[in-house]
């Protein structure tokens, strides 16, 4: 029988929350299992209800189960709030000092949390680490792996051992003491080297791994963590991370950070990406190679900063005035995130555009178990970019040379025998700014030549599930994992439903999307946003129109269940 398990860990913000749910993820990666793990926060510092949710399985697993086995609650507030969510026999946890009155009808177990973290590690605050104890023990896994971990993020020192001696105590008290009924037992299946990541780490590492050598953002939820994390590699990867006034400096300096040759990237949110735009623009016009991650957040203006959507299709595709090429890239999973950040820097330097990497909130703070990347198939694409040798053969030096393919051999700015002239009005191909309608025309169409080359270049949507399937789901970007998930579910339960995904979406893929819904009659459109933004490009690029649409924008991401139910009602 497959196991999988689903646990929750619910409190305030200052309650260590989501420190607590990434220990103990990583301790049951340790043991060999693969893990998917999302997290939930307010936006405040202390208060309101966070929870961070974990799922171990014995297979890959790309979303969270609704149906909780563990629930550990750290305020009292997490029982009234998720009750609902308890699977058949699933235990909450809770300090039973605090909390009276408890729901007969649920299976609960009463552990004084801050009193035996105040007798094993004379503090209290350290009652969320006893609850990992308690937690590791109803699952019957091994308190060496917890207890390794929690050494590792809290340090060898006294606090470590502190920590420690928390966990243990909440184990024995839990091994002493739980008579109820739980049968999920999770035995380690051995030692696992596995990473635990989140979708900025794996952005980060990408970009790292691509070669970025300049970073320049402004923080915004939920994107900041990656300049975060490369901020804290900048010495061992030689790498400048700058925050300056606001995200208008941040992409103008990373337009002249690329415009001398350094990789860069900026990233932000919506709103963020608001302020960016006329930068945009500046880098379609000097044909300036930059990346810019996009973490979606729910909008207009300040929205919820902490909640997720896929809200920005549309305005990243159009933003900016005037036409000129650009990328859009939309990572489905954790592991896609560093493989299509590392696509993005080659596809910015061979093809001189803006390339957007559209992320999420969602995408962003969930965790996944991934393999270790494979180094040896990253390759360092730079495109056209002239070496002093071919600089001497070739004379005068033109930037922005016509060429059948649109791309113009790049010359930098500190290159002997090349002088770089490079303008934001339209110009020649010297780089000299014009106005007259012969070399206007003629440098428009030379710029938007180069989507003739990245269609070849852009991924084929994935397909899952059965050929001939009666209903065919749509979808994008980090909805990969519940969609997958609700089309097993769906065939499971009788449907035959297959699944058409895209992580690379503009230039829009049209020919091989156009070939995989041949022949489907019944078309679902599942986004996380109000108006099925994909579906409006879907239509205006390949003439197929959906039939019904899937769509959340309340905040939250889709689970496999809300998939599958929304998908019965459809066809009932």
């Amino acid at each position: 029988m497959p196991v999988d398990v689903n646990l929750m860990l619910g409190g305030e913000a200052g309650q260590g929350v989501q420190a607590a749910g990434y220990v103990m993820a990583k301790a049951l990666a340790r043991g060999g299992y693969h893990i998917f793990a999302d997290q939930d926060y307010e936006s405040r510092v202390r208060g309101g209800h966070n929870f961070f949710r974990i799922r171990a399985a014995d297979r890959e697993v790309g979303a969270i189960s609704e149906a909780l086995d563990v629930l550990l609650d750290f305020n009292g507030e997490s029982i009234d709030l998720h009750k609902k969510e308890l699977a058949d026999k699933g235990v909450v946890v809770f300090d039973k000092d605090k909390v009276k009155n408890i729901d007969g009808s649920i299976n609960h177990f009463g552990v004084p949390l801050e009193q035996l973290a105040e007798d094993a590690a004379k503090n209290k605050i350290m009652s969320n680490v006893v609850a990992l104890g308690v937690t590791m023990s109803l699952l019957n896994y091994d308190l060496d792996l917890l207890g390794n971990v929690v050494s590792e993020h809290f340090g060898a020192g006294d606090a470590g051992k502190a920590n420690v001696a928390a966990a243990t105590a909440g184990y024995q008290y839990a091994r002493a003491n739980f008579k109820g009924d739980f049968i999920k037992h999770l035995s380690p299946t051995g030692r696992s080297k596995r990473m635990l990541l989140d979708g900025n780490q794996a952005i980060a590492l990408g970009a790292m791994a691509a070669g970025c050598k300049f970073v320049a953002a402004y923080p915004m939820t939920p994107s900041t963590s990656i300049m975060e994390y490369m901020a804290a590699k900048a010495d061992d990867f030689d790498l400048v991370v700058v925050q300056p006034e606001d995200e208008i400096a941040a992409i103008n300096m990373i337009i002249g950070a690329a415009f001398a040759g350094v990789r860069a990237m900026t990233v932000t949110s919506g709103g963020g990406f608001c302020l960016m735009v006329e930068g945009l623009g500046l880098a379609g016009m000097t044909e300036t190679p930059i990346v810019v991650v996009d973490g979606q957040r729910a909008g207009p203006a300040i929205g919820l900063p902490t909640r997720t959507e896929q809200g920005d299709l549309e305005f990243v595709l159009h933003a900016s005035h005037g036409d000129f090429p650009r990328v859009v890239l939309a990572p489905a999973t954790i592991q896609d995130a560093f493989w299509i950040t590392v696509k993005a820097f080659n596809l910015a330097e061979e093809y001189q555009l803006p390339v957007i990497i559209l992320s999420d909130q969602y995408l962003a703070s969930s965790y996944a178990t991934v393999e270790t990347f494979d180094l040896s198939r990253v390759e360092i694409k730079r495109g056209q970019l002239l070496p002093e040798s071919e600089i001497a053969k070739s004379g005068e030096y033109r930037r922005y040379e016509i060429t059948p393919s649109g791309i113009s051999p790049r010359a930098l700015p500190l290159q002997q025998r090349a002088l770089v002239v490079s303008d934001s009005d339209e110009h020649d191909q010297e780089g000299h700014l014009i106005e007259d309608a012969e070399t206007r025309t003629a440098m428009m169409l030379k710029r938007l030549r180069k989507l003739e080359g990245l269609r070849k270049e852009i991924a084929e949507p994935r397909i899952y599930g059965p050929a001939q399937a009666e209903m065919t789901l749509i979808g994008w970007g980090s909805t990969y994992g519940a969609l997958k998930e609700a089309v097993d579910l769906s065939n499971r339960d009788g449907l035959k439903v297959n699944l058409v995904h895209l992580n690379e979406i503009w230039p829009f893929p049209a020919e091989a999307v156009t070939q995989a819904l041949q022949g489907t009659k019944i078309r679902y459109a599942v986004e996380n946003n109000a108006t099925a933004q994909l579906a409006h490009l879907l239509r205006a690029e390949t003439g197929y129109q959906v039939t019904g649409k899937i769509l959340k924008f309340d905040g939250h991401p889709f689970s496999p269940g809300d998939i599958v139910r929304e998908l019965k009602k459809e066809v009932a």
